[in-house]
This record gives C-alpha cells, structure tokens and sequence, in this order.
C-alpha cells in the first residue's frame, strides 16, 4: 500500500512540475506564496497521510485485540448489485409467482468477501461494540424483541456505528408451527418494534433457527420484507460448522454468529470474532456489509 501511495503523490507532482513552466521558477500567482505546493498535491499528501493513519490503527488495533493478521479491506460496493434469487430447494409453493422474498445462503459475487450476521440480541457485550468499531469490521444484526427489550440503547449504539438491525420476531418462535396470523404478528410486530425504537422498519428478515414455510414467506412480504437471507456457515468461540459438503469458505458466504457470552459459550463475543476474522482472513477474504450488495 505504501508503495501505492508514493507513486500516487510523485505522479502528482511530477504532473505539477511539467505545468509550471520555467524551470528557473516565477513570480508566484496572486494569493499563493513562493514555494507553497500546488492545491492538489497537497491535497493527495493529505490523502497518502490519511490512509497511512488509517492503516496504522487498523494494524494497532489487530494487535490490540489479539489477532494474527490485520483484517483485509473489502473492496467498494458494486456499482451493479448481483441478482438475489431463492437458493434451489429453499422454494416455497408459488415462491415466484407470488414475489415472495428470496431465501439465500450465499451472495452470487466474484468478489472475495463474505457476511458476518448475528441473531437474537442475548449478549450485551460493550468490549464486542469495541473491538468491530476500532477494526472496522461490518456485521448484520437480526433481532428478537424479547431478548433486546432490557437494554434498547446497546443497539442504538450498534446502529449508530452503521450496522443494520434486522428483523428475527418479537418471541423467536417455531414459525412453522404457527398459523399464518400468529406469524404475521411475530413478524410485523417486530416490524413496529424496530421502526418506533430504531426509526426504521427493515427489508430483512431472518426466520428463527433457518425455519420457515409459505405462510411465513407471505407474512414477511406483507410486513415490508424484501430477503430472508439464511447462512452457509456459523462461527462459534470454539469452531465452524458448515452447510456445504466441502467444508469451506466461498466468495459471498453468509456467516451465521449469535450474540453469546460465557453463560452459554466458553468464551466471549470478542472471542468469536477473533475466530472468525483469524479463518477468513487467512484464507484470503474480506469482510463485506451484507446491505451493500442487496
């Protein structure tokens, strides 16, 4: 990156050197003193000073927090957001016919990145909002009422840093086993909860535990729903479960993660995360916000 940025700067001012002129030098334009860089040189030091600056806390804070590579940067967002489509043997009866939302585990991209979600709410962990804040990691959150409603400002927190809260029911139920109302309530309410607490009423939704069935797909669009993104691999503090029969990463993997603590894990949110970007990271992935390709 250094390398990158120097030649930046000398094309720069070799640039404003060849439009100068008298090599001897000149009386300065009106306004500017002899001597001073031109605008947009400085400005590109500026610019080389502040990726510097940047890449210097992402390395402080990698080290901070105990991992054993600095996280890679994603690329931009694509200016052409892939097609979503329900993964084959996810469909619902009429699944198209009806525009209900797609089902997905994965992103159709070519980009070398995957998703970071986690479900429900539980674990309020401070030093979690900590360690994705200083390392700049995206996530996706979908959230359960019940779970979140003893401390709303944690996740305003959350969103304030620029994660989506997402919708995963008020009760997280067996959607299921539910008739169409009761789930339309479980989803639309949760719908209410998070546009009156968060001002936003989301696209997203994710059923409780991957279930979910026609009336549920319904219910979800009839509330504002757009994806029901599940997941392809989920991260523990300990260790990896996978859908696909490889047992690998893919280029537009959702990873699936739970808001956790040492009452159910043995280990912490921040211990999962270090697992998670240890693996992606030294396979060569970015961690990409799952919104920006939706």
């Amino acid at each position: 990156m250094r390398g990158g940025i120097a030649l930046l700067v000398l094309t720069a001012i070799v640039a404003g050197c060849a439009e100068g002129g008298d090599p001897e030098g000149s009386d300065p334009a009106p306004g500017q003193q002899a001597g001073e860089a031109a605008p947009p040189v400085r400005a590109l030091h500026s610019y080389a000073e502040r990726l510097r600056a940047e890449q210097a806390a992402r390395v402080a804070a990698a080290r901070r927090w105990g991992l054993k590579k600095v996280p890679l940067t994603p690329p931009p967002p694509p200016a052409k957001k892939p097609r979503i489509t329900t993964r084959d043997g996810f469909e619902v009866r009429d699944h198209e016919e009806l525009g209900l939302p797609p089902v997905f585990t994965s992103v159709p991209t070519r980009d070398k990145v995957v998703f970071l979600t986690i479900d429900d709410g539980a674990e309020k962990d401070p030093r979690f909002l900590r360690m994705t804040s200083e390392l700049r990691i995206p996530y996706t959150a979908f959230l359960t009422d019940y779970l979140i409603s003893d401390d709303y400002p944690y996740f305003r927190k959350m969103q304030a840093a620029g994660v989506t809260l997402n919708n995963h029911t008020l009760h997280h139920p067996y959607l299921p086993g539910l008739s169409y109302q009761r789930q339309k309530h479980e989803i639309c309410g949760m719908q209410t909860v998070l546009g009156e607490r968060y001002g936003r009423r989301p696209v997203l939704f994710r059923p409780p535990y991957g279930n979910y069935n026609r009336d549920t797909l319904i219910a979800a669009k009839s509330c504002g729903v757009k994806y029901a993104p599940l997941w392809d691999e989920e991260v523990f503090v300990d260790h990896w479960e996978y859908r696909e029969w490889d047992r690998d990463l893919h280029p537009g993997d959702i990873v699936l993660s739970h808001f956790r603590g040492r009452g159910q894990w043995k280990g912490t949110m921040p211990d999962m995360v270090r697992r998670f970007l240890n693996k992606v990271t030294a396979q060569g992935y970015a961690v990409a916000r799952l919104e920006d390709y939706l």
